[in-house]
């Protein structure tokens, strides 16, 4: 058998000494070696073992336990997670079904609709799952990661997925082209990510705008309110210095005339180089 790891461990040398990891896992190894192994360790939640797929990011313990996976988005809508087909064939549930599993987090409460946010690792391999759906293509890092260690090793093993052009990857309209906001705007209340040349910044009353486009009331813009302006700016992203620039946009599509995304962590904002095409 293998004796539970921690996250302190690389999830290669984790895998090496586990002959059973599951195949998915295995399938990683190469992946895996470029990803920083720093990062996501956090404070032990308890463990448990998985007895129902709920649905691309959710699972129930044995003891009863709703378990959301963090830091992470579905990276297609769960349209059919509520059908029993859909939720064995899961991404999700390839790699955690009938698993014992570790939770890891910085806080065991539950949300509003009873469910335990946590990191997840595999106890019989010590990789961690919301690593391993990002780098299949099966996920989106979220906004809600204050650790930056853990969102760089995140991203890491999302940015393997997109060069390698998996799954959700595979698709041109994965990555959302700021300069249609027509086809932003048929994503309406779901995570996106978008990239695109910032041509004007803006201040309105208690806000600003990135705007990329030049029509100010139909394109897509994202958006600082005021009192998230010192954190952003603390980053090294001050509004202005962004004009001109290539910038990843990631969060929930909202329309207010053109779509919009509402900036509320620096971790939203990522700057491209200026040759970097879609």
């Amino acid at each position: 058998m293998c004796n539970h790891v921690t996250m302190l461990q690389p999830p290669v040398i984790s895998l090496l000494r586990c002959a059973h990891a599951v195949p998915i896992v295995l399938a990683l190894i190469g992946s895996a070696a470029s990803v920083h192994a720093e990062g996501c360790a956090f404070a032990d939640l308890g463990e448990g073992h998985v007895a129902e797929i709920v649905d691309g990011r959710s699972f129930r313990l044995s003891d009863g336990r709703e378990i959301r996976l963090a830091g992470i988005e579905l990276a297609t809508p769960d349209a059919k997670a509520n059908t029993k087909t859909a939720k064995s064939d899961s991404a999700l549930a390839r790699l955690v079904a009938d698993q014992d599993v570790i939770l890891q987090g910085e806080d065991d409460a539950p949300d509003r609709y009873g469910r335990q946010a946590a990191f997840v690792v595999l106890a019989s391999s010590g990789a961690l799952v919301q690593e391993l759906l990002l780098a299949e293509g099966e996920a989106l890092v979220s906004v809600d990661i204050a650790d930056k260690s853990c969102k760089g090793r995140l991203l890491a093993a999302e940015a393997t997925a997109r060069t390698a052009k998996k799954a959700t990857w595979a698709s041109q309209s994965a990555i959302k082209n700021a300069e249609s906001p027509d086809d932003i705007l048929t994503g309406i209340g779901r995570f996106a990510v978008v990239e695109g040349r910032v041509l004007s910044v803006r201040q309105a009353g208690a806000t600003t705008y990135l705007n990329f486009g030049r029509n100010w009331t139909r394109d897509f813009a994202a958006t600082i309110s005021r009192r998230m302006m010192p954190a952003i700016e603390s980053a090294g992203l001050a509004p202005k210095s962004l004009e001109n620039r290539r910038i990843r946009v990631r969060g929930w599509v909202e329309a207010h005339g053109g779509p919009r995304i509402d900036v509320r962590s620096p971790g939203q904002i990522e700057l491209l180089s200026d040759n970097q095409g879609r």
